[in-house]
């Protein structure tokens, strides 16, 4: 699951890290990118010492990057990480991501986590509710993951 409790949740204490899921690991990027390479030059082997191979080369080379841009700007956009540190008197949430970080804190006696099952970008949202301001929290979270972090927010926020 792409979040852990890395300090579990005390009434004095707990740290919640947060992630987007990424399917492709390193290895596996470098693999597809080599696969990929090679399955563009195969054809290029019957138009080895032709002029034709020349003209073709430029167009190959270009899609080939092409698929490396999209897959390191998607990987960019993917690098989010939240962190819900839990104190004896303070929750504060920080984003951070490539625009920055962003920060959310409020007493933890008032801070209220709700689900919206309907409501929101996306199904199941869960939002943070306390000193004046609502933030959302997993919004990149699968639907089955959103509600078991309501679930496990609202044990550890001590809320029925």
């Amino acid at each position: 699951m792409p979040y852990d409790w890395t300090k579990p949740p005390t009434p004095d204490a707990g740290e919640l890290h947060l992630w987007p899921h990424q399917s492709l690991t390193p290895k596996g990027y470098a693999g597809f990118l080599a696969v990929t390479a090679l399955l563009i030059a195969l054809p290029l082997l019957v138009l080895l010492g032709s002029v034709l191979l020349w003209g073709l080369l430029p167009f190959l080379a270009l899609a080939l990057f092409g698929m490396k841009f999209a897959l390191d700007r998607n990987r960019a956009h993917a690098q989010v990480l939240e962190v819900l540190t839990l104190g004896p008197d303070e929750a504060t949430l920080v984003r951070r991501d490539r625009q920055g970080e962003q920060q959310w804190s409020c007493n933890r006696y008032w801070a209220q986590v709700t689900l919206h099952p309907h409501e929101g970008p996306v199904p199941h949202y869960v939002t943070l509710k306390g000193g004046g301001r609502e933030v959302e929290i997993g919004a990149f979270l699968s639907e089955d993951e959103r509600k078991a972090l309501f679930d496990d927010l609202r044990v550890a926020l001590g809320k029925p």
